[in-house]
C-alpha cells in the first residue's frame, strides 16, 4: 500500500512539472529564428507603450496584475512572419479570465518596418497598447463661413 502512495505521489508531481512547463512563460526560439527576425521581434518589444516604458513591459505587467488578482491569464509565445522586404509582423496571443470567470482570447499584432525602424500597430488590441505618433502636419481642416 505504501509503495502504491509513493508511485501515485511520484506520477502527480512530474504531471504538476509537466503541466507547469507547458502552461509556463512564454518563450522565443532564437535558435529558430534569423537575424532580421530577431531584430523585428526587439523593435517591437523595445517600443515605448501607452502607460508603459515598452510593449514587453506593459504585457508583462499586465500578465502580473491579473495574476496578483488571482485571475487566470496567459501569454503566447511571440512569432515572427516576413511579410515583405523590410516589413516583418508580430504576433503574441493573450488570454485572460474576467472577473465573473469567462475567458478571453486578444491577438495583438504589430507591422515592424526594420528600414524606417517604425512599428505600426496591427490589431485593435495592439492599438490600445502603441502609442500613436504624431502628425508632421496640422490637419486641413476648413474654416466655418462667417467666422474669422
Amino acid at each position: 500500500m505504501v509503495r502504491v502512495l509513493q508511485i501515485v505521489a511520484l506520477s502527480i508531481l512530474i504531471l504538476g512539472g509537466l503541466y507547469y512547463t507547458w502552461t509556463g512563460l512564454p518563450r522565443v526560439k532564437p535558435a529558430t529564428m534569423d537575424t532580421r527576425e530577431a531584430e523585428a521581434l526587439m523593435l517591437v518589444q523595445s517600443t515605448p507603450a501607452i502607460g508603459a516604458a515598452t510593449i514587453l513591459d506593459a504585457m508583462n505587467e499586465h500578465v502580473r496584475s491579473m495574476k496578483d488578482r488571482g485571475q487566470g491569464v496567459r501569454l503566447g509565445d511571440w512569432r515572427v512572419t516576413h511579410v515583405e522586404g523590410d516589413i516583418y509582423e508580430i504576433r503574441v496571443q493573450l488570454r485572460d479570465q474576467s472577473v465573473r470567470g469567462q475567458w478571453f482570447e486578444r491577438e495583438y499584432i504589430w507591422h515592424a518596418h526594420l528600414g524606417r525602424k517604425k512599428v505600426n500597430a496591427a490589431s485593435l488590441p495592439a492599438d490600445g497598447v502603441t502609442p500613436k505618433e504624431p502628425d508632421s502636419e496640422p490637419p486641413n481642416v476648413p474654416g466655418v463661413p462667417g467666422l474669422s
